[in-house]
């Protein structure tokens, strides 16, 4: 009797200091989701490129050879068109993701039409609407269905040497990350 009496007990204690320990720490994790730290980068709609350094909020590009840029979204109202040229550069990868950090869709440039980005990512209902009425700029646009309203957007770019810096750099300035207004 004794034996089971000190399980209980310690099986009560330790939930006790597992439940305290869980509850003081959940304000060190709160508002340090990817999805929370990516629209702290700036205005949405944007590409925000991450330096080598980790920022303010933690994001940075760490890996030496590539240079990343993050763009946060809310296609509620209007679907959400990214568009880049990669002419310049040798290649360059896509992930965009939910709010909760679900990757939903990626590519790369071996995967898209002539080497450029041209996705358009959208609710369920705006996908539908897209269908019905087709668009006949967006012939060869990748449509993406989106399952949320919210979510950003992972834009990588290889610059593998301290050559390849300036088309990277400019491959991710002239990437548009923007509500889609029809074409």
């Amino acid at each position: 009797m004794s034996k089971l009496l000190y399980a209980v007990i310690t099986g009560v204690f330790g939930a006790v200091l597992l439940h305290i320990i869980i509850i003081l720490g959940v304000p060190h994790f709160t508002g340090r989701d990817a999805y929370t730290r990516v629209t702290s980068e700036g205005v949405p709609f944007v590409f925000h490129a991450l330096s080598d350094k980790p920022d303010a909020v933690g994001l940075s590009s760490i890996d030496p050879y590539l240079r990343i840029a993050v763009c946060h979204f809310d296609i509620e109202r209007q679907p959400l068109s990214l568009v880049a040229l990669g002419g310049g550069v040798d290649f360059w990868s896509v992930a965009i993701y939910d709010r909760d950090a679900n990757e939903v869709f990626s590519m790369n440039d071996r995967t898209s039409v002539a080497g450029d980005l041209d996705v358009l990512v959208a609710t369920p209902v705006q996908v539908a609407q897209l269908r019905k009425t087709p668009i006949a700029a967006l012939a060869e646009t990748i449509l993406v269905e989106h399952p949320g309203t919210e979510g950003y957007v992972v834009l990588r770019v290889l610059a593998p040497q301290a050559s390849y810096e300036p088309e990277a750099k400019a491959f991710l300035a002239e990437a548009e990350c923007m509500p889609f207004t029809g074409r």
